[in-house]
């Protein structure tokens, strides 16, 4: 499986990603793309599912990508919390789409644990419903809520999650645990006391132990919303130790040999090194990558001809010193060089004077020289780029996509990159 290269890592050899073998294998039941933002995650997570459908995978993909870029492609009006079946795929699997809508499966898990009356009042409570419409790290919690609903159904056998373009890919790990810490932790415990003691000895214990911090929470949070907080904490009671039951259940099935984590990056330096602490971070949480996907990786088929000589190429066009090849046949088309009669050449009408002359083909060789020599400093930067990544991290395997000249909005274009990501590590020629 390993071999250098075909850009040539200059460094060492590079395992590449070999994506067929991990689609087809019926153990890995999950594969997850993250990295940091804007970088094609969701590109990458739909062409990962339409491929594995078509080889044979009954495959649902689940994005938290707030465009609408992904149903577009799949030819879908509208994703929303319910997978929903993709039409035009070739061969004998099949393919679901889902968006997570964060609110509604924050909604759905309260409707699922808690008896009618208690549900209603909770997703009535102020607070619950700014803690489901926007509370720091609720949408990557409830994407793995999502996720481990949607393997609990057992209904694929193949979940391509996009995680959510979040600040930090770290949040996506870090969420379940907060949350599930926040909503089971010694703060909440300590606001659902007194409901729980009642009586004369609730009211002692909120006088006495809980005065300093209410008047502290109430100067800073506002009275209402600290009462609204210990309301919905007394209707959740019930449901504090499912939160973190599940959070810990999903985090171990991420750690699972049937997940398989895919580090999404561009060949930038930003992009890379978030890409090698998130590299770091799987390894320290003993989660299993499965290797790296390069985005938008450039090329040329014009490799050998350096930025250097395409400049100095250039230079001397510009100055002369490259005699016009086109004009010296053109002088030699006489069998005595003299100059054609008047009576050979055509009339030229007044229109056609007044038409602006083209450029020399001079000018448009050495322009296209000089377009040349940045796309090969644009090489050559990826190029050290990925080295430096290569360097740190030889183990992990990297598939490379060559940048695309327009959006893919069709399932065609996500098959396109679905080959690219099967061709191994090498980006295409020219892009």
């Amino acid at each position: 499986m390993t071999s250098s290269m075909t850009h040539g890592s200059t460094l060492q050899d590079t395992s590449l990603l070999e994506i067929d073998p991990l689609l087809d294998d019926p153990g890995i039941r999950i594969v997850v793309c993250c990295g940091a933002g804007g970088v094609g995650k969701t590109t990458t997570a739909a062409a990962l599912g339409v491929r594995a459908a078509e080889r044979g995978r009954r495959a649902v993909v689940l994005t938290i990508d707030p465009a609408r870029r992904l149903a577009q492609s799949m030819g879908i009006d509208l994703l929303d919390n319910t997978p929903r079946r993709v039409e035009g795929i070739e061969g004998d699997g099949e393919l679901h789409a889902m968006m997570l809508d964060m609110k509604r499966t924050f909604d759905e898990i309260v409707e699922a644990h808690a008896d009618p009356s208690r549900a209603r009042a909770i997703l009535e409570n102020p607070f619950y419903q700014s803690l489901s419409a926007g509370f720091a790290g609720t949408q990557e919690y409830m994407a793995m809520e999502k996720l481990g609903q949607l393997r609990a159904r057992d209904e694929w056998d193949l979940i391509v999650v996009d995680t959510p373009p979040s600040r930090s890919a770290l949040d996506f790990l870090d969420a379940p645990k907060r949350l599930g810490s926040f909503l089971d932790g010694k703060f909440i415990r300590l606001l659902m006391a007194p409901a729980k003691m009642g009586g004369r000895a609730g009211m002692k214990f909120l006088n006495v132990g809980m005065s300093m911090m209410t008047g502290t929470l109430g100067k800073l949070l506002g009275g209402q919303l600290l009462r609204d907080v210990q309301t919905f904490v007394a209707a959740m009671d019930t449901m504090f130790g499912g939160f973190r039951t599940r959070a810990d259940a999903t985090y171990r099935l991420l750690q699972a040999p049937g997940t398989a984590f895919l580090v999404v990056a561009a060949p930038e330096r930003d992009a890379l090194r978030e890409a090698a602490y998130f590299v770091e971070r799987l390894a320290a949480e003993e989660m299993p990558l499965a290797g790296l996907v390069l985005n938008r990786v450039h090329g040329s088929g014009a490799a050998r001809l350096s930025a250097e000589r395409a400049l100095a190429a250039a230079e001397n066009l510009d100055e002369g010193r490259i005699v016009d090849q086109e004009a010296g046949k053109a002088a030699g088309r006489g069998s005595t060089g003299s100059s054609p009669t008047p009576s050979a050449v055509e009339p030229v009408s007044e229109s056609e004077s007044d038409q602006p002359s083209a450029p020399p083909t001079s000018q448009l060789t050495a322009g296209l020289l000089r377009l040349h020599a940045e796309r090969m400093q644009v090489l050559s930067r990826e190029q050290r780029t990925r080295d430096r990544f290569t360097a740190l991290h030889p183990e992990v395997a990297v598939a490379e996509v060559a940048a695309l000249p327009g959006d893919v909005h069709d399932l065609a274009g996500l098959r396109a990159i679905g080959d690219k990501l099967a061709g191994g590590g090498s980006a295409p020629g020219a892009a």
